[in-house]
């Protein structure tokens, strides 16, 4: 099947660790020209040769989602390099496992401000560009916490279920440009590998509790298909949604978690 993908210019946020790196990857395969837009530029960098050896076109701006200028200045990169937007991903995200009453206001605002307000300016600085050439793709990474709530992640599954609202909304409001704006929910996706993941990433200390085998087979229990997610596992829904084949598709919501939540 020809995804069409060939020559199109991606975004993808957050794309130097876990399901970022995978969904990079993926994308390499199909021939589009990716920016990896991150935070963590040596972690980004690697990434980009990875893909670069895959026969892929990648490169790196350094950007902090929770900065509009940050944000202002990689689209601007981005239309210099590649001349326009075709695709943006907005995958970038962090959280912390704890309990609501026992966290500090300052997890609280880190988890807004990347997982919520990172959304609002990426998909903002895009449309523009993407309105005026009556063509677009915006897939959002959310998390089956935000379709269902999940214990200990109270504020950042509301994050995730705003992404989910907002993307309904925009799908209603730029499907007349030919724009398609979609969400994925992953499960537990972990790193198949430590090097999966840059110093800044959520899976490093303290989250990197979850990366011990032991951890890992008591989650699995809660998935009907018995194993955790894996970046690709992401990484394929993200490409078939930027595809032209899925150009009939919007406003959705997907959930790709081994079955943990059946909506």
């Amino acid at each position: 099947m020809d995804l069409n993908l060939a020559g199109k210019a991606v975004i993808v946020t957050g794309g130097g660790s876990n399901i970022g790196r995978g969904i990079v990857l993926a994308f390499a395969r199909e021939g589009p020209n990716v920016v990896i837009a991150d935070i963590d530029e040596v972690q980004a960098q690697k990434v980009a040769k990875e893909a670069n050896d895959l026969g892929g076109k990648a490169i790196v701006i350094k950007t902090d989602v929770t900065d509009v200028d940050s944000v202002t200045a990689m689209a601007k990169k981005t239309l210099e390099q590649f001349g326009k937007i075709d695709v943006l991903v907005n995958n970038v995200g962090w959280g912390m496992d704890r309990l609501f009453i026992e966290k500090p206001r300052t997890e609280w605002e880190k988890e807004v401000n990347i997982n919520f307000w990172g959304v609002i300016n990426c998909t903002r600085v895009v449309l523009d560009h993407m309105i005026e050439q009556k063509y677009g793709k915006i897939i959002s990474i959310s998390s089956d916490a935000g379709r269902m709530g999940e214990y200990r992640e109270a504020v950042y599954a509301g994050c995730k279920g705003g992404v989910i609202a907002m993307s309904k909304t925009l799908a209603r409001e730029l499907g007349r440009y030919g724009i398609n704006v979609n969400v994925v929910c992953p499960g537990m996706t972990l790193p198949e590998s430590p090097e999966h993941a840059g110093e800044l990433s959520m899976w490093k200390s303290p989250m990197a509790q979850f990366l011990t085998p032991e951890v890992q087979e008591k989650a699995a229990k809660a998935y009907p298909l018995r194993r955790l997610g894996k970046p690709q596992d992401v990484a394929n829904v993200v490409v078939f949604l930027a595809s032209d084949v899925a150009s009939f598709i919007t406003g959705q919501t997907i959930s790709v978690s081994g079955g943990y939540t059946m909506m």
